[in-house]
């Protein structure tokens, strides 16, 4: 393990050591972790089940929903297993390959969930805003397309960034500040000239997060023009409320990964243990939060868990 000292090398193993500043608190860190985790595992898994053996949730809607609890699935096993073991058995080596390749899971497959995001924004504009034409705009065929691109544009996009720093081969430390191999705290650590990197990772956040961002945003203010033209209050509170479930995955998903990245690049008087606390909140709270609103508000998802 060796400090910033002004040399460079090429090291073996990386070391991840975990929360910066709170090495004594570890293991007590770890026990709300883990139970997200296990959380995360069971919700997600029993939602794919219900959607997959309940024929009235073979809709579009469900279909991004499955898309989504995948994703989720993804997401946290690319992490949390490691974290746990650094928490547990201090457990904290980690070869360059496995770096970028964690690098490559977490940042792509937070993009294609942003892309599934949007897909199930521009569902919901359809289903509210032209019902007639809902099953003949999003047909299956049209969900999986819909679903495969989203899956291309976050890999495409987030391919070069660890190609950018696969072409270092020396670094000033082996001691990433993080506990898992997120991009901004692998690049610091490069000897050499890293301001494409830095730019291609701003670039890539504004146009995949923040792009999809607003055009959610637009989509729902098309949709509140459309239900604030309903004639009753009820109808106004019934189709809106078909909405709630989505608002509150997007929320939950943006405002972490947001406020996580511009404290990271904007705040240096951040300390480091809220950066890596924040960065995995955006990894843990989402897909442990995504399966309990969608259970908790959709009546058919609803009815199923009961009966199981």
């Amino acid at each position: 393990m060796l400090p910033f000292n002004g040399s460079c090398f090429n090291p073996a193993m990386f070391l991840l050591i975990g929360i910066p500043g709170l090495e004594t608190l570890h293991f007590w860190i770890s026990i709300p972790f883990c139970f997200m985790y296990v959380i995360t595992i069971l919700g997600n898994c029993t939602v794919l089940f219900i959607i997959k053996t309940e024929p009235s949730l073979h809709k579009p809607m469900f279909y991004f929903l499955s898309m989504l609890a995948v994703i989720d699935l993804v997401l946290s096993t690319s992490t949390m297993p490691k974290l746990l073991a650094i928490f547990w058995f201090s457990y904290r080596e980690i070869s360059l390959e496995a770096c970028l390749l964690q690098m490559f899971v977490i940042h792509s497959f937070s993009a294609i969930e942003s892309g599934i995001f949007l897909a199930m924004a521009f569902d919901r504009y359809v289903a509210i805003c032209d019902p007639l034409r809902h099953k003949t705009v999003l047909t299956n065929t049209i969900v999986a397309k819909i679903g495969l691109v989203a899956m291309l544009r976050g890999m495409l996009y987030i391919s070069p960034l660890p190609l950018l720093i696969q072409q270092f081969a020396n670094y000033r430390t082996n001691m990433i500040a993080h506990s898992y191999c997120e991009h901004m705290a692998v690049v610091i650590l490069v000897c050499g000239d890293t301001t494409i990197s830095n730019l291609y990772g701003l670039t890539i956040g504004f146009l995949v997060l923040l792009m999809d961002l607003l055009f959610i945003v637009l989509s729902y203010i098309m949709i509140l023009r459309a239900v604030l033209r309903l004639a009753s209050v009820d109808a106004r509170l019934k189709t809106f409320n078909t909405c709630v479930s989505h608002i509150c995955v997007i929320l939950a998903f943006y405002t972490p990964i947001v406020t996580s990245s511009l404290t990271h690049r904007f705040d240096q008087n951040v300390s480091p243990h809220i950066h890596i606390l924040l960065a995995n909140f955006y990894l843990l709270v989402p897909p442990m939060l995504n399966p309990i609103v969608y259970g908790v508000r959709t009546k058919q998802i609803r009815q199923r868990m009961l009966k199981i």
